[in-house]
């Protein structure tokens, strides 16, 4: 089954999501993602450049030999906009694949463990008036799960806020750097005397609250921020620190049991190893790119997918978390 074609389209021009399109000599057509937020045209420019020329006369059936001749065969690995760009091919592979066999691509790894999954949107507003009427709306529409980010009095812009009110967030669109990052103790503050209290009050305790930090704590602040939520039992705090400093989260639990989520940044399996074994923290959240957990049968999806029995933690999908506002459903021929 030879690769005959491999395109990259870059759509929604501002936002530029990547996607990869693999052809087989038998007409069967694979897609793969490789939106990688705030980054996208570096990713594609990775994948014509690069990698789709590589790919053309391969056979798409050997998905592991391709990933391993992309990873292993440059001299720089590694990083978001290469694991982007090998993910992308590899989705696409997989996607083939299960076409190719007439069924969907859980089946072929595994099959089904659940029936439904739980999203969570997110609340923003730049006056706690406006996120609670957020929040309220959000509730009402269903949703069980709600992650909460306010707006800083005096400052114009702060971290995880959407555009304008009533606009839906929208993560990282253009990669630029905020223009205010010293307001970050006083966000604390105001997201824990004014927002999750009214929230509590308003709708009782609610079990699924969370909160993203985007890795702008220090680890004493962190670890203070964790301790003084306590009561409002968050489902988690997210990013609290840089993830590249992985001794922070063991401070962090030290001081708090307030739950901990990181991974979105992660391009590899090896980035929270570390983090698991030593039970640092209690949500992994990754996208379906740069990391390559979802699509590989072995070794290390095997590996993955049995820490979390094994250490007791959960595994949180980032892309399961955006479902509600866009996805994209790969079929098996003739479905």
């Amino acid at each position: 089954m030879k690769i005959v074609g491999a395109e990259v389209f870059v759509t929604c021009p501002g936002r530029n999501f990547v996607t990869l399109k693999i052809t087989t000599e038998d007409g069967i057509t694979g897609l793969g993602d490789a939106t990688l937020n705030g980054r996208e045209l570096p990713v594609a420019s990775y994948l014509t450049d690069h990698l789709c020329p590589q790919l053309i006369g391969r056979d798409a059936r050997r998905i592991e030999d391709i990933w391993q001749f992309f990873y292993k065969g440059a001299y720089w690995r590694r990083g978001p906009v290469t694991m982007s760009a090998i993910s992308a091919v590899d989705m696409a592979l997989w996607d083939i694949k299960a076409k190719a066999a007439n069924m969907p691509l859980y089946q072929l790894l595994g099959g089904a463990s659940r029936e439904g999954v739980m999203v969570y949107c997110h609340t923003t507003g730049h006056t706690i008036d406006d996120v609670l009427e957020d929040y309220a709306r959000h509730k009402e529409q269903g949703f069980k799960a709600i992650r909460v980010q306010c707006g800083v009095p005096g400052m114009k812009t702060t971290y995880g806020m959407a555009k304008g009110k009533g606009l839906a967030y929208e993560p990282a669109t253009k990669g630029q750097w905020p223009k205010n990052n010293c307001g970050q103790r006083k966000s604390i503050s105001i997201l824990r005397q004014s927002c999750l209290t009214p929230c509590v009050i308003r709708s009782g305790l609610m079990k699924h609250l969370l909160h993203d930090m985007h890795h702008r704590l220090t680890p004493i602040e962190a670890a203070r921020f964790g301790k003084c939520i306590e009561d409002y039992r968050l489902f988690w705090m997210e990013d609290p620190t840089p993830a590249e400093n992985q001794a922070c989260f063991r401070l962090i639990r030290q001081h708090t049991v307030t739950p901990i989520a990181v991974g979105e940044v992660f391009n590899s399996i090896w980035d929270c190893k570390q983090l698991i074994e030593e039970q640092l923290i209690d949500y992994i959240r990754h996208h379906a790119y740069p990391c390559r957990w979802y699509y590989r049968d072995a070794p290390h999806c095997r590996f993955c997918l049995a820490l979390p029995g094994a250490y007791r933690f959960a595994w949180a999908v980032r892309s399961v978390a955006g479902l509600y506002g866009r996805c994209i459903t790969f079929r098996p021929v003739g479905a």
